[in-house]
């Protein structure tokens, strides 16, 4: 939803903005292949009941309605996201990263893919242009894998918790999957005070959120 939104608000505004995705699993330690479902996981991390889970997720998916997003919480494959994470920077180095990241969150949310299998994440990646032979050769390999902790690294240093979180010219932080038009005027703000966007920043400045924007304390 975040993804969808900020997509949203990136055509509302004047500014060019480039998106780059970056890697950042919730749960690392997770098998590759589960024996349970969305529900049961949330039950058990939360300390809430599996009835209270499903109207969690239940709501999640009416939320998503609300943004052209038919999310199938009910079937959804947990899985290791680690291989899906590689796979997508493998696109990135051949110009399909975007194709790649959105046939991801497609197969996962929507059609309850096992995006941890490697046959299921070849045919994905076939889809979108990439040589499937090639990438059934990457995901047997250790291919990326430094790239891939070397983000959630990062993310860690960064004090990154949760997604969808998103770091502008690596400066300015909008947390959460905020309504389009506080994407909007937090972009906006963004530019007015710092004018084009440019990379090369160091991490900090400013958080976004519904309330508005504020300076971090260890920038004050």
């Amino acid at each position: 939803m975040g993804k969808r939104r900020l997509e949203d608000a990136l055509q509302k505004i004047e500014q060019p903005v480039e998106v780059v995705y970056r890697s950042f699993e919730l749960d690392p330690t997770v098998e590759r292949d589960v024996n349970y479902g969305i529900h049961e996981k949330l039950a058990k991390k939360y300390g809430m009941s599996l009835e209270k889970a499903k109207a969690t997720t239940d709501n999640m998916v009416q939320m998503a309605k609300q943004d052209g997003l038919d999310f199938q919480m009910d079937s959804m494959v947990l899985t290791n996201t680690f291989d899906a994470h590689r796979l997508r920077m493998f696109a990135k180095d051949k110009g399909l990263m975007h194709e790649m990241e959105e046939r991801l969150l497609k197969a996962f949310f929507t059609e309850s893919k096992h995006i941890g299998d490697h046959e299921t994440l070849a045919g994905l990646a076939g889809e979108v242009g990439l040589d499937r032979k090639e990438v059934e050769e990457f995901l047997n390999s250790d291919l990326l894998n430094d790239v891939v902790r070397a983000d959630e690294q990062e993310a860690s240093q960064l004090g990154i918790r949760s997604v969808p979180f998103f770091l502008v010219n690596r400066k300015y932080a909008i947390t959460g999957a905020q309504p389009t038009d506080v994407f909007v005027q937090s972009l906006e703000k963004i530019i007015d005070e710092e004018g084009p966007m440019t990379e090369g920043q160091q991490a900090g400045g400013v958080v976004c959120d519904e309330d508005g924007c504020e300076i971090r304390k260890d920038d004050q």
